[in-house]
């Protein structure tokens, strides 16, 4: 057997049949689609749709609210921390922030940094610099020696205010 020689079994693919080709076809006419009305024509999606009747998804009660200003933070338990340290995926000296543990694949996500929760035990001495702490964490971090530095995350109604600058700096340099 060469790779040339290759090639699939028989029946294992079907090829796709060709409709509006003619009466003799057996898919000719109305190419499979039945007469008239909105769903033999092109171009129709009517996903939902339940001919006037109020559709399942309208009918349903919603629950919960979305919060536009809501935070995204990585959550990032401190037992998982030392497992990486353990396994020397992460360097317990410096300062650890958003860039270390994301690059230690603990941080997924999080737009907005990182919040250290307190699952877990904590044994090496951390300097770490993220986005928000829980009680416990902190309490954790703090008795092994280390410390936490919390970043300030900015306002919206600042970054939008710079946003506004840099564009009339950018149409005034124009």
């Amino acid at each position: 057997m060469k790779l040339n020689e290759l090639k699939d079994n028989e029946g294992a693919r079907k090829g796709r049949m060709r409709v509006g080709r003619g009466i003799g076809s057996g898919k000719g006419k109305t190419a499979g689609r039945g007469q008239k009305g909105q769903k033999s024509r092109s171009g129709v999606s009517v996903f939902g749709f339940e001919g006037g009747q109020m559709p399942l998804h309208m009918r349903l009660p919603k629950r919960g609210f979305n919060n536009p200003f809501g935070k995204d933070f990585a959550e990032v338990n401190i037992g998982a921390i030392q497992k990486m340290i353990d396994a020397n995926k992460l360097d317990a000296k410096g300062t650890l922030d958003h860039d270390a543990l994301k690059a230690a694949g603990l941080a997924r996500g999080g737009k907005d940094g990182v919040r250290l929760l307190g699952k877990g035990e904590l044994k090496a001495k951390l300097d770490l610099k993220v986005a928000g702490a829980s009680k416990g964490a902190r309490e954790a971090v703090e008795k092994a020696g280390g410390k936490i530095e919390i970043i300030e995350p900015k306002n919206p109604a600042e970054l939008a205010a710079a946003k506004k600058g840099s564009k009339k700096k950018a149409a005034a340099k124009a």
